[in-house]
C-alpha cells in the first residue's frame, strides 16, 4: 500500500535546491508518494526535470516584480510577516487544504534557516501525525551573516546589535520546533552535534548526487580545467587565496600557461565580482574565464572534462564556517576527478575528503601548488586525470541509498 508524506519546504525546483527534488524523485522506488508546498521563489530554472516526480503547489506571496508599486508590495508583505507570521500562515493553509484532498502519515520540512518551520508543525498538531524536519544549513555553521538573505545595511554601529538581536529571535523560533519534531535530519556530524542539544532523535543524511546523473566518464581535452560550479557569498566563508598564491607561483615558474591552463567559474555576477576582487592582486586574469549558471543537466559533462574540480572553504573554528558539505562535493566525488579543497576545513568535509580518497584538502599554499603540479604532469602525459577514489564509501552518498534512509525513519514513525 502506497504511503503518503506532506513536504514543506523554503524552495523546491527547478530553483537552485535539490535535495527535497531528488528525494521525490527517489521516494516512488519506496512505494511512498510527495506532495510539496513551497514558496514561488523561482529565480533559476536549473533543476527543472526534477519537477515532475511530486505534486508541487507553489504559492506565490508577491506578485509585482519591478516597479514602485512592487516595491509597496515587498515593503506590505514584510510587515505582514512581522505582525502576522504571513508566510507560514500562507503555507500552513495551503498545507490544509491540500489535506482535505488526500491523507497524510507524515509531515517532512526542508529549511535552510527557519521557514516554514512554524507551519510545518501546526499542520502535524492539526493532522495529528509525527513531524520530520530536514535542515540543510543552520545559522550556527556560518562565518558572518551569510544567513541573512539581504545585505545588512550601515546604521551608526547599531546594525552588529540589531543583527544578534535577530539571529536570536531566529533561532529561538527553529529551537522551539526542534524540541516537537519526532525526528530530524541533517546534513553533516557537526550539524548533528549541534542539533542533539535541542532534541536527541537527530540522524545524519548527507547531501549526495543522482547516481543515474553523475558517473565518471572521462574526456580527454587539450586544455587544463580547474573547474568551480556554485555560489560565494564571502571570502570568510570560502577563501580562494592559497589557490591564487600557488597559480601565481605556477605562473612565475614557467610551468604554466595560459593557452593550456584554465580556472573555469560557472557562477553568478555577484560571485564574481568577489572572485575578482579576491584575485586582483595576482597576475592571474589571463588565466580565468567566468560563465553563468548552467542547467543541471550540462554539468556531468563540466566535471567529466575537468582536470581539477574545485571546493572553496575555510578553516572551521567557533564563528565558523563549520559542517558546510555543499551539493557540488559529492557530484565531484561521483565523476572520480580529483578535487582540491581550498582551504581544507580541518573538519567534516576534509574527513570524508580523506576517507573516500578523492583528493586534497589543502593547508597551505604549498599543498595546492604540489597538488596542481602533479596533475598537470598527469594531464600532460594522458589528456585527463583521474583518481583511485574508495567507491564503497561514495555509493553511501548517492541520493537513492539517501531516500531510503528517509523513508526508514517515515516507516518507523508510522509503524510505531
Amino acid at each position: 500500500m502506497q504511503k503518503q508524506v506532506l513536504i514543506l519546504c523554503d524552495t523546491f525546483p527547478p530553483a537552485f535546491a535539490p535535495r527535497m527534488g531528488y528525494l521525490c524523485k527517489y521516494l516512488k522506488q519506496y512505494a511512498w508518494k510527495p506532495t510539496v508546498i513551497t514558496e514561488d521563489n523561482i529565480r533559476e530554472n536549473i533543476f527543472a526535470f526534477l519537477k515532475s516526480d511530486a505534486d508541487v503547489r507553489y504559492i506565490r506571496y508577491r506578485k509585482l516584480k519591478d516597479g514602485f508599486l512592487s516595491k509597496i508590495e515587498w515593503f506590505a508583505v514584510l510587515l505582514a510577516d512581522w505582525l502576522l507570521d504571513y508566510h507560514n500562515r500562507r503555507m500552513y493553509y495551503e498545507a490544509l487544504k491540500a489535506s482535505r484532498k488526500q491523507s497524510f502519515d507524515v509531515v517532512l520540512c526542508s529549511s535552510h534557516r527557519v521557514f516554514p518551520l512554524p507551519a510545518a508543525r501546526r499542520i502535524a498538531r492539526k493532522l495529528h501525525l509525527p513531524l520530520v524536519i530536514d535542515l540543510r544549513d543552520i545559522i550556527e555553521q556560518c562565518a558572518d551573516n551569510e544567513y541573512i538573505s539581504s545585505k545588512v545595511p550601515r546604521l551608526g554601529g547599531l546594525e552588529k546589535p540589531l543583527v544578534e538581536v535577530y539571529r536570536r529571535i531566529l533561532l529561538r523560533q527553529r529551537n522551539r520546533v526542534l524540541r516537537d519534531a519526532a525526528w530530524i535530519t541533517t546534513v553533516s556530524p557537526w550539524h548533528v552535534g549541534i542539533l542533539k542539544a535541542f532534541n536527541a532523535r537527530v540522524e545524519l543524511i548527507y547531501n549526495g548526487y543522482d547516481p543515474e546523473i553523475f558517473y565518471p566518464a572521462p574526456i580527454r581535452s587539450k586544455q587544463f580545467y580547474i573547474t568551480y560550479t556554485g555560489r560565494m557569498f564571502n571570502t570568510a566563508l570560502r577563501d580562494p587565496s592559497f589557490l591564487f598564491q600557488a597559480i601565481a607561483r605556477l605562473d612565475e615558474e614557467g610551468i604554466i600557461s595560459p593557452e593550456t591552463f584554465r580556472i573555469r567559474w560557472f557562477m553568478d555576477e555577484k560571485s564574481k565580482r568577489i572572485i575578482l576582487d579576491a584575485s586582483r592582486s595576482y597576475p592571474l586574469a589571463a588565466y580565468m574565464d567566468f560563465g553563468g549558471y548552467v542547467a543541471a543537466s550540462e554539468i556531468p559533462a563540466i566535471l567529466n572534462e575537468s582536470a581539477i574540480l574545485l571546493i572553496l572553504s575555510n578553516k572551521s573554528g567557533e564563528t565558523g564556517p563549520n559542517g558546510i558539505m555543499t551539493t557540488k562535493f559529492f557530484e565531484y566525488v561521483a565523476v572520480e576527478r580529483p578535487v582540491l579543497c581550498v582551504r581544507g576545513d580541518e573538519g567534516c568535509l576534509e574527513e570524508v575528503i580523506n576517507t573516500t580518497r578523492a583528493g586534497l584538502s589543502a593547508h597551505s599554499p604549498e599543498d595546492v601548488y604540489n597538488f596542481i603540479r602533479s596533475q598537470y604532469q598527469q594531464w600532460k602525459k594522458t589528456g585527463y586525470t583521474t583518481v583511485d577514489v574508495n567507491r564503497e564509501e561514495i555509493a553511501k552518498f548517492s541520493r537513492r541509498t539517501q531516500a531510503g534512509q528517509f523513508v526508514c525513519i517515515f516507516d518507523r514513525l508510522t509503524e510505531a
